[in-house]
């Protein structure tokens, strides 16, 4: 029910990472890809959140990534959610610039990256759980490429990592998928 009153309200590609100011002029030439679904696909139920699915994070792969990039960050966003701003599903740092990709369930607490805070303020993956009957929401897996090592705290968040990327960011690429309830 709240869902479907809900449904004309989405916070929108506006607060992105995507789009942050010191981003949006940042070459998008790193082509990010998930082996189980295609671009603007449904995502399979077993990276759906608790409750849901099995809450586990998807394999990613990448292509692209420039000469000179000495760390890779990805953040994972949905702009669909009925809030002001879109819901942080993952911030991940310290991905080695030689990886070509992060194998199914990476992103968890014991994984071999570092995980920032989600919008519910745990470091793990979170995965899709919209509010059913709101319809399609759309989750941004957003890759970045760093010229010098980010500097982050323990508990860092998306906004610490945004600061961090700000002005070292080499390169970015995404993927965008859709999950319904």
């Amino acid at each position: 029910m709240i869902g479907r009153l809900l449904r004309s309200v989405r916070a929108g590609d506006t607060h992105l990472a995507w789009n942050h100011l010191a981003l949006r002029e940042v070459p998008a030439v790193i082509c990010v890809s998930i082996p189980e679904f295609e671009p603007r696909e449904p995502i399979p139920a077993r990276f759906a959140g608790r409750g849901v699915g099995d809450n586990v994070s998807p394999p990613l792969a990448w292509t692209g990534i420039p000469d000179g990039a000495v760390e890779l960050a990805l953040i994972v966003e949905d702009p669909s959610v009925p809030l002001p701003r879109p819901f942080v599903h993952a911030v991940v740092a310290g991905i080695p610039p030689a990886w070509t990709d992060l194998h199914e369930g990476a992103i968890a607490e014991r994984g071999p990256v570092r995980l920032g805070k989600t919008t519910i303020g745990k470091r793990e993956y979170a995965g899709p759980r919209p509010v059913s009957g709101h319809g399609p929401h759309s989750y941004v897996f957003q890759l970045f490429a760093a010229e010098s090592p980010l500097d982050l705290s323990a508990s860092f968040a998306k906004r610490d990592l945004l600061a961090a990327l700000a002005g070292r960011t080499v390169a970015k690429g995404r993927l965008n998928g859709t999950y319904e309830r």
